[in-house]
């Protein structure tokens, strides 16, 4: 595989983690618990949009990778296509993966590739978005019994999707694997501190939890992506 190949691989999984966790944000906007929390989960949702637009438009026309592919054709990460479920559940999948990302993007930065621009801009903006997640998980975790309760459930839920984030995917330019130990300091840290524990059990383990980069998603991502490419499918060719 070529150098370029190697390239629109790894901006097609990176790209469809920012693309599809983007729209499953997008889904609180009228429902978020109160506006202040609905201005800023949208506000993240667009930075992620913004990051999928550039990473999309690195493998080709980005308007028909989001809007024409099948769901096989899908390169994201499990993790990222689960539903909301109540709010704990959300700020849990935006906790691990906003960890995760800044990991990432704070290494890619540093270095000399065809994601270190993008990496420099975007280490910023997922900065906030871990800091909003770590709070809320401090909050939620050491509020009421039953916030604790609900931010605990949300935690071992979606536990066995994270081990998937370090698998490798060639051109990205570096070994995700090395990011495993600081991401399990880090959340265990804010687990912690928000009197949780962290949560035991196999990580992308027994029942292949975590191929989403071979294609393989998870029945609510069929529907996610059913709702996303329905207007573009509906209209072809229409423009503004």
């Amino acid at each position: 595989m070529t150098t370029t190949a190697h390239t629109d691989t790894a901006a097609l999984a990176l790209g469809d983690d920012a693309l599809v966790l983007s729209h499953r944000l997008g889904e609180w906007m009228g429902h978020a618990p109160v506006l202040e929390e609905e201005v800023a989960l949208a506000n993240i949702a667009l930075d992620l949009l913004g990051q999928a637009r550039i990473l999309l438009s690195m493998a080709g026309d980005e308007d028909e990778l989001a809007y024409l592919r099948e769901e096989r054709a899908f390169r994201n990460l499990q993790l990222v296509e689960q539903p909301n479920g109540d709010f704990a559940h959300t700020i849990a999948r935006q906790l691990y993966f906003s960890t995760y990302q800044h990991l990432l993007y704070d290494r890619l930065a540093t270095g000399v590739g065809p994601f270190t621009g993008l990496a420099a801009k975007a280490v910023k903006e997922v900065a906030y978005h871990r800091d909003h997640a770590e709070q809320w998980t401090r909050r939620l975790g050491d509020g009421t019994e039953v916030s604790h309760e609900r931010m605990r459930q949300a935690c071992a839920a979606l536990w066995r999707f994270t081990g998937e984030m370090f698998q490798p995917v060639e051109g990205v330019g570096t070994d995700l694997a090395d990011l495993e130990a600081p991401w399990l300091e880090s959340v265990g840290a804010v687990l912690g501190r928000a009197g949780l524990e962290t949560p035991e059990g196999p990580r992308a383990g027994a029942w292949r939890a975590g191929a989403g980069r071979q294609g393989l998603h998870t029945e609510p991502f069929g529907r996610m992506l059913a709702e996303m490419q329905h207007l573009h499918r509906s209209h072809p060719g229409a423009s503004w």
